[in-house]
């Protein structure tokens, strides 16, 4: 189930909107663009997760925030609706936002390998629930977002996880396959049911 997230060629075979997106992400350059901070989408639309205000969400390794900071402003400051701030989270970390056409983009750089940054790992585990349980769980939480909750908490609502819904997604990582498809298919009863 580990899907190359870094290889977008999945997206010209997926959805309308995926095709969109690949189409955009070849047009913009985005990905090459930011090719020496080890790229990687990780958008909604990735996993057909998206609503029509979704954005696409590019992590970066960012080692040097100011020089990313310095970077991203050039490289993209033209871009309509370019801005860029400084979140002093844990780690610290750059945030871009920009439209390329329909699309908005949101890159996030942290000192911190892709693969260790909460988006990458929260992606990872939602196509884990996905993948165990098939279209009625992606139905499930497409319809909670539709509602106004963001990914996560439509996630952790859906597994009855109490608590952080963001903290929630990431303990899945604990879970073998089996234990995770075992909560899962305990919880499908309970999945609010889509129109």
């Amino acid at each position: 189930m580990c899907k190359n997230w870094r290889d977008i060629s999945y997206l010209q075979c997926g959805t309308e909107r995926q095709r969109s997106v690949y189409a955009n992400l070849r047009e913009s350059r985005v990905l090459e663009i930011l090719r020496d901070s080890d790229p990687v989408l990780v958008s909604t639309v990735c996993v057909d997760l998206d609503t029509p205000s979704s954005d696409l969400d590019v992590i970066c390794e960012a080692r040097d925030l100011d020089a990313f900071s310095i970077f991203l402003s050039s490289a993209f400051g033209s871009f309509r609706g370019f801005s860029i701030r400084r979140s002093d989270g844990s780690p610290p970390a750059i945030v871009a936002q920009f439209f390329h056409d329909s699309w908005e983009y949101e890159i996030f750089g942290q000192n911190l390998p892709v693969e260790r940054q909460n988006a990458f790992r929260h992606l990872a585990q939602i196509e884990r629930v996905l993948g165990l349980g098939g279209p009625a769980w992606r139905e499930a939480i497409r319809t909670l977002k539709l509602c106004g909750l963001k990914t996560e908490p439509a996630l952790a609502r859906c597994l009855g996880m109490e608590g952080d819904p963001y903290e929630g997604v990431l303990s899945l990582e604990r879970l073998s396959d089996e234990e995770l498809s075992a909560d899962v298919w305990r919880m499908s009863s309970m999945l609010p049911k889509h129109r």
